[in-house]
């Protein structure tokens, strides 16, 4: 359910203006499960100030599997999820703890689970795995033509002085996994990220930044290389950590099902600590 604020003021006022029939209680509890979305954030604090006219959602409740996973769609082919931050996609070789990947076989039991891309450990948002091998082969399909839409919000050190554009270049890892960028072709791979400057603040800029390809790590790259590391990402250069994560998040992903073939849009709340460092002290 989505509704216009009717006029200034804190969220849990206009709860009760829009929900009389509901209690404080109730209404807190809302805010509490992250049930109340305010433009493209998900609002807890009853005193958060809002604006007249601010698009609020009313949203369905989550399906918390984990403490850091939460179902967004599922159907016989797919599972779409929001992770958070510190929570690894996958085991590696090198760190086999608790994974989304592990999470879901557990959840769903006797289903297979496909893994069809990832995300890094500290970055937060949208995930699609695959219930079979055809839903996982199509879909594979769509990310190796990058067929699909990816966008990504990000906190980056500086003000940018650009508006918009696209970085490109070719990128490489070494034998510290840490990915650098290359002139040589013959070394790395082409990564493309187009970018969008939305807002600025004295120390910060927030960036919204589309893959055209989908390399590791590069958006945290990209933005390091422009000299603008994403907050938090000590591994490229950042120096500021304010609120103690990587301040990358995957809000939206689009794909055309394995099998009905419709596009289907999924989005992932910006965190409410991101709009913190850029909203005015």
């Amino acid at each position: 359910m989505q509704f216009s604020a009717p006029c200034d003021g804190n969220i849990l006022d206009l709860l009760v203006n829009l929900f009389p029939q509901s209690s404080k209680n109730t209404l807190r509890s809302w805010l509490k499960e992250g049930r109340v979305q305010v433009e493209t954030t998900i609002v807890k604090n009853t005193n958060t100030p809002i604006l007249r006219n601010a698009q609020i959602t009313l949203l369905e409740r989550k399906k918390r599997i984990g403490d850091n996973l939460s179902i967004v769609y599922e159907d016989e082919d797919v599972v779409v999820v929001n992770k958070a931050s510190g929570l690894l996609s996958v085991a590696t070789a090198f760190d086999k703890t608790t994974t989304v990947h592990a999470i879901l076989k557990s959840y769903y039991r006797t289903r297979k689970i496909f893994v069809v891309h990832r995300l890094d450990q500290d970055t937060s948002g949208i995930m699609v795995f695959a219930f079979n091998q055809h839903s996982f082969e199509q879909l594979k399909i769509l990310f190796e033509k990058h067929d699909i839409q990816r966008a990504y919000t990000a906190i980056v050190e500086g003000m940018m002085k650009q508006s918009e554009g696209c970085w490109q270049s070719y990128q490489h890892e070494d034998k510290q996994y840490k990915v650098h960028e290359t002139n040589d072709s013959s070394v790395g791979s082409l990564a493309i990220t187009h970018f969008f400057t939305v807002a600025t603040s004295k120390h910060y800029s927030w960036m919204e930044l589309k893959l055209e390809t989908g390399r590791k790590n590069q958006i945290r790259v990209h933005c390091a290389a422009a000299g603008h590391p994403v907050v938090g990402d000590k591994k490229y250069e950042s120096v500021r950590n304010p609120i103690k994560r990587l301040c990358l998040h995957a809000h939206l992903l689009a794909f055309k099902h394995p099998s009905s073939k419709k596009l289907m849009s999924f989005t992932a709340p910006i965190p409410e600590e991101f709009y913190k460092l850029i909203s005015p002290s």
